[in-house]
């Protein structure tokens, strides 16, 4: 159980990452899995209730806060859940941190498959299978499971599971 907990965050952003950045979409059940085994990692460890809450919170503000951006259309609905499936392994303790690396990340792919839309880049692109849809200049699609994903998995240790799994 120790190794699974230790493979399944990171595994299923991973999964995420090439998913939105092949297909511009996550599936939901990535995030359904990462909420449910969060629940299922945490009982097992034996993690207070009341932190447990805490964290269940952090991910429904996140996914509150998310879905306004999807309804503005600044984002996609996969994006939205895991954002907030990430928020509730991450926690309240390192949403800031969490914020700050996605953004980071997600600035420089955006700034990068800009680059590759807009200059001749593009046509050269499109020809491998990987950029084809990234690289399409009629697309106002930015794979942000990319930024969201990198950013939760760099943050992992810091989390409680991680954390408990440890022993700290």
């Amino acid at each position: 159980m120790q190794n699974l907990a230790l493979v399944v965050f990171p595994g299923l952003m991973a999964f995420a990452i090439f998913s939105d950045l092949l297909t511009l979409t996550i599936p939901n059940l990535v995030s359904l899995i990462l909420a449910v085994s969060y629940l299922a990692f945490s009982a097992w460890l034996g993690t207070p209730w009341a932190l447990v809450a805490m964290h269940v919170a952090c991910g429904l503000v996140v996914l509150a806060i998310t879905f306004i951006l999807f309804e503005m259309r600044y984002i996609g609905g996969g994006d939205a859940k895991l954002a907030s499936a990430t928020a509730l392994w991450l926690g309240i303790e390192n949403l800031l941190e969490y914020l700050l690396v996605f953004s980071i990340i997600g600035g420089a792919v955006a700034l990068s498959i800009m680059t590759i839309r807009w200059y001749d880049h593009a046509d050269r692109a499109s020809s491998y299978r990987l950029l084809a849809r990234v690289a399409d200049k009629a697309s106002n699609h930015m794979p942000y499971g990319v930024a969201l994903g990198t950013a939760g998995v760099l943050l992992y240790p810091y989390s409680t599971i991680w954390r408990g799994l440890a022993g700290l």
